[in-house]
Formats: C-alpha cells, sequence, structure tokens
C-alpha cells in the first residue's frame, strides 16, 4: 500500500513511521486504515503548523499524547508525540532505516518497546510476528534496547521470539 510522503510536508523535522504501517518492514503487512507517525515532543508545535499549512485538517488530540489529522485526499495520519528517553535517537536511526516507499521507519528494537508499551493483543501478535522472522544479530539488538529501557520486559520478549518462531520460522 502507498502511504502520504509526510517528508514533503514536515521538511527537515525528523519523523519515523511506527504502528501498523512500519511493521511491513519487518514481516507480512497487514491492513490498516491510517498511517502512525513519531515525532519528539519538542517538535510538535512546529509539525501542527506544517500540517497545517499543507491542508492537512486537525480532527483531535490522542488519548496516548498527539494529534490526529486528515490530508487533503482523505488520508488519516496520527502523530504520536514521544518524549521517552530513546526517541532522539530511535528518530535519527530511522532516517537511515527506509522502507520501500523511502518513508522513515522506526527500526525493529525502538518498534518492539512502543508495542510493548502499548500492550494491546494486536501489538504483541505484530511483536511476535516481526520477532519470530527476525535474524539473530537484530534479536541481539532488540534484547540491548529492550534491557535498557524496558528491563523487566526481557522475560516476555523471549517467549514472544519464540511463539514467533512457532508461526513462522525466520528466513536465513
Amino acid at each position: 500500500m502507498a502511504w502520504p510522503d509526510l517528508r514533503l510536508v514536515l521538511g527537515d523535522v525528523p519523523f519515523a513511521v511506527v504502528g501498523a504501517v512500519a511493521t511491513r518492514l519487518y514481516m507480512p503487512e497487514r491492513a490498516t486504515q491510517d498511517l502512525h507517525v513519531l515525532v519528539a515532543a519538542a517538535d510538535a508545535p512546529r509539525v501542527r503548523q506544517r500540517l497545517a499549512a499543507a491542508g492537512w485538517v486537525y480532527q483531535g488530540e490522542l488519548a496516548i499524547g498527539g494529534s490526529a489529522w486528515r490530508g487533503p485526499s482523505g488520508e488519516q495520519v496520527d502523530v504520536l508525540e514521544g518524549n521517552d528517553p530513546w526517541v532522539a535517537a530511535s528518530l535519527s536511526e530511522a532516517q537511515t532505516n527506509p522502507d520501500l516507499q523511502g518513508l522513515p521507519i522506526l527500526s525493529l528494537p525502538y518498534l518492539i518497546l512502543m508495542k510493548l508499551a502499548a500492550g494491546r493483543v494486536q501489538d504483541l501478535a505484530d511483536i511476535a510476528r516481526m520477532l519470530g522472522q527476525a535474524n539473530a544479530p537484530a534479536l541481539d539488538r532488540v534484547r540491548q534496547i529492550v534491557g535498557q529501557y524496558r528491563p523487566a520486559d526481557l522475560e516476555d520478549v523471549e517467549s514472544l521470539i519464540e511463539l514467533g518462531r512457532l508461526e513462522r520460522p525466520p528466513a536465513e
């Protein structure tokens, strides 16, 4: 699926695609209705101003921190405003981690952090699918980042790796 290219709207403001659209870099794509992006909370005022100037219509605040927007062609985008200590590093890394469309995608370890924090059933299923297909170096990096920022979740990550491998073994 093709998604709006917010690089044209946001310019120099770092952002990363997260959520279901980001998972397509790490597992088979699943259907979703909207695009979710992450920006640093400090950049949120500039993001809101640039979206409005480009014809996007503000739809309201998100309960999880951020805002919802409707694009000029009706597309839906949720802008998540992150202030976690890892956000700056993850946004920088995303700029060198594009998908086939060229959109900056949150790298696997940070996407796992976000989905662990969300804790919804769909997020846990996504984690299992992504980790079940990840190679050994990617899993080591996930363990490192989760251990640094959410060490209490390391045991759950190991379980989700095993569940994901049962569903679909990793490609070699």
